[in-house]
């Protein structure tokens, strides 16, 4: 992997949440905490309404890189040495129209065996992931 420039952006998408994507993703991890699913729960706890899995927003930013990662012929997620997020904000999915998650992933830093990818993570206009940074590993 060569000819990274600090500041290229490598990878973008926009996924359309919608309440059937919780519940498909409930099923999957076995998270069924009900303010991801239930609306009546989550403004009980005080919530602004029901809320995507913190683990499913991550999954989708880190997601967004893996086609740029096979694109380097051998490269698939066994070229990711670390990746770590702080969340920021929650993302909630209205039950008419859904949500959409938007990540972009642009070259942070390179060194000789490696580049921090950081991913900008937003939902409405606001980000809901912050410090969100991928090292992938480039030789």
């Amino acid at each position: 992997m060569s000819g990274l420039t600090v500041g290229d952006v490598v990878a973008e998408r926009t996924v359309h949440l919608t309440r059937e994507s919780l519940v498909r993703y409930a099923g999957a991890s076995g998270d069924f905490n009900p303010i991801h699913y239930r609306d009546d729960v989550a403004a009980a706890v005080g919530l602004p309404g029901v809320l995507a899995h913190g683990m499913l927003t991550m999954g989708l930013a880190i997601g967004t890189i893996e086609p740029w990662l096979r694109s380097w012929g051998e490269g698939d997620s066994g070229r990711i040495l670390d990746y770590g997020v702080r969340f920021t904000k929650p993302v909630v999915v209205d039950p008419e129209t859904g949500a959409d998650v938007t990540v972009v992933a642009k070259v942070g830093a390179v060194d000789d065996d490696s580049a921090r990818i950081d991913l900008t993570v937003s939902f409405d206009g606001t980000t809901v992931l912050v410090k969100a940074q991928v090292r992938v590993r480039t030789s």
